[in-house]
This record gives C-alpha cells, sequence and structure tokens, in this order.
C-alpha cells in the first residue's frame, strides 16, 4: 500500500530580510511558528524554489512550504510540490494574509476564488483548482494611501500584541485542520 500524501502546510509571503516582518508577510510568521512549536528545531532544507520543513511520520506528517519565489508567483512553488509530494487540493493548506478582515480576525476557509490576493491567484491558476484550504489572517485595510504599500509596511510596535495572539491562533487552527480536518477546524475558529 502506497504511503498517505502528507498535508502540504504554505505560508505565503516574500523572502528576505527586508520583508520578514510585512503584513504580506503573516503567512511566512505563522508556519514559522507552528514549526517552531511541533518541533524544538524544524530542519529547513531548499526545494521547489521554497524553504521546505517536513514534520511527522506517516498518515500525520506535514511538509511545511515558504516559497521563494516572491508572492505573485506562489504557484511556482506551490504546484510542483504538490504534484511531486502526490498531495490533492483538498490537503493543501495556505495560510495568508487577509486586508479584507480587520487585523486579529481569523478563519478557516475551504475552497473559492483569490479575492484579489495575488499570491493564490497564481496557486489558483497553476493548480487548476480552487478547492485548497486556507486560513485568512486579518491584516486590516489602510484607513490612507493604497493598498500595495500597507501590506509591505511592517506591523507598528503597537500591534505587537494584537499581532502575537493572532499567530498564537493561527498556531492552534494549523493544528487543528491537519489533526481533526476542515469542518472541526471552521466550526471551532470561525467566529466573528
Amino acid at each position: 500500500m502506497a504511503d498517505q500524501a502528507p498535508w502540504l502546510l504554505v505560508g505565503l509571503g516574500n523572502p528576505g530580510a527586508r520583508y520578514a516582518r510585512t503584513r504580506h508577510n503573516i503567512g511566512f510568521m505563522a508556519v514559522d511558528a507552528w514549526c517552531d512549536k511541533a518541533t524544538s528545531s524544524p530542519s529547513w532544507s531548499e526545494k521547489w524554489k521554497a524553504q521546505v520543513a517536513t514534520l511527522g511520520t506517516g498518515s500525520s506528517r506535514v511538509v511545511a512550504l515558504k516559497p521563494q519565489t516572491f508572492m505573485n508567483r506562489s504557484g511556482q512553488s506551490v504546484v510542483p510540490a504538490a504534484q511531486f509530494l502526490r498531495v490533492p487540493p483538498a490537503q493543501i493548506l495556505v495560510v495568508h494574509d487577509e486586508v479584507d478582515f480587520q487585523l486579529g480576525r481569523l478563519a478557516v476557509k475551504k475552497g473559492g476564488g483569490h479575492g484579489g490576493h495575488n499570491g493564490l491567484r497564481d496557486i489558483l491558476q497553476l493548480l487548476g483548482s480552487g478547492d485548497f484550504l486556507r486560513i485568512r489572517l486579518g491584516i486590516g485595510r489602510p484607513v490612507h494611501g493604497e493598498v500595495a504599500d500597507h501590506v509591505l509596511s511592517d506591523f507598528r510596535p503597537d500591534e505587537g500584541p494584537v499581532v502575537d495572539d493572532l499567530l498564537e491562533r493561527a498556531v492552534a487552527a494549523i493544528t487543528c485542520v491537519t489533526r481533526d480536518g476542515v469542518v472541526t477546524a471552521m466550526n471551532k475558529f470561525n467566529t466573528t
């Protein structure tokens, strides 16, 4: 019998120190936080134009992926990884920033469109399916100025406690989806 496909946990963001603490990189931050909690020292390597770490074994195996292609080309990393690992869309979990949510709001979503998010748009286009799972992390919409400038701005120091709480809940949501399934996670985390 063939080994069961792992979960493919994808954090969306942009590579490099310049973007490390930006709002657009909350997906990277959440995956890092989850990996750090799952194991004391996750072992990251380079593969599929991404940083990759494999955690767990057998049916509880999770392959964490942080595309290094820049946000707008995330699918160039996600799709080859999913194909190689034989991961169906229903076992791809993408963690990403959501400007339409106030800072700190979290929701688990099954399938759908890209909602104007260029990272999701590229994954959806190259995967040929929108049936993957998402954890949407609220970063808020700018009161003034352009959305593009907002998502590439760093979190302000006064936002730190809200961001820390959001990341803690994101870790719990990732664990819930991969252990108990998306319906359970939606029921638990999708509160207003």
